[in-house]
């Protein structure tokens, strides 16, 4: 339920925080180079399955690597095909339940909690580069340090909302002309 952006939060506090398969910085890149090319964006997955092979197999990183991607393209597609498959008979008699679509109105509102999470996780990183982490009972709150503050990256987040927002900018222009001025800063720092 949630589609790519609630399977991202999980798999990115897994994949970075749990087994440490991979920097918080590698899955922001992974995460931008999905939303950059055609396909659907859960092939990141793909990308961290690939990464977390390499880093269980270290002496043959490329072969568990290939096999890592390859199951996790595999577990990414082939359960949803199936429930498809076996659910599209049965979709027009099970639309009238009212119990039914009231426990899916309840998982929406759950995934958008989920997907805010992940907003908010890669914002703060994309921000202020490593988070730290405090516990508060059963919560676990990211904590910054605001001398890391990325300016750059803030300007361009600003930049490109308020040109998507106010002025209608063309979105692959905005990506384009943030995707340049994001590498000319790398290169200059």
């Amino acid at each position: 339920f949630g589609g790519a952006y609630a399977v991202l939060a999980y798999v990115g506090q897994q994949a970075v925080e749990l087994y440490g398969w991979l920097t918080p910085d590698d899955m922001l890149k992974g995460l931008g180079l999905a939303e950059t090319t055609l396909g659907p964006l859960v092939l990141v997955l793909v990308f961290v399955g690939y990464l977390g092979g390499a880093a269980s197999m270290p002496g043959l990183a490329h072969a568990g690597g290939l096999l890592g991607g390859l199951i996790a393209a595999f577990f990414t597609f082939v359960p949803c095909f199936l429930w498809i498959f076996a659910g599209a008979p049965h979709m027009e008699r099970l639309r009238h339940l009212s119990w039914l679509t009231a426990s899916l109105a309840a998982v929406t509102a759950t995934v958008v909690g989920v997907i805010a999470n992940l907003a908010v996780w890669f914002g703060l990183n994309v921000l202020f580069g490593e988070l730290g982490n405090t516990r508060l009972g059963p919560l676990e709150i990211p904590t910054i340090d605001p001398g890391q503050f990325d300016w750059a990256a803030a300007a361009i987040a600003v930049t490109s909302g308020i040109a998507l927002l106010r002025y209608k900018v063309n979105l692959l222009i905005v990506l384009a002309s943030c995707g340049l001025v994001g590498a000319l800063v790398s290169a200059t720092l």
